[in-house]
């Protein structure tokens, strides 16, 4: 998982972007860190990897919302 802040923010703002890889499958994609990530806009809301994982992308995230719902369906 890589995590670096990038350089993609104009001077003055206040949160700038991150670089990421999906913990799962290895696609890159940004992250702003003001609060407006894609992420937010996403109905399903899961608690963060405790073993060691980061962000999922956008299609991971929406896999492994889809299998948390089938888990906890019964």
């Amino acid at each position: 998982m890589t995590n670096r802040t990038g350089t993609d923010s104009l001077p003055g703002d206040a949160a700038p972007s991150r670089s990421l890889t999906c913990s799962a499958c290895g696609t890159e994609f940004g992250c702003d860190l003001s609060g407006n990530c894609w992420c937010a806009e996403e109905p399903a809301k899961l608690p963060m990897p405790t073993t060691g994982g980061d962000c999922l992308c956008r299609d991971c995230l929406r896999k492994a919302a889809a299998a948390h719902a089938r888990a906890t369906s019964v």
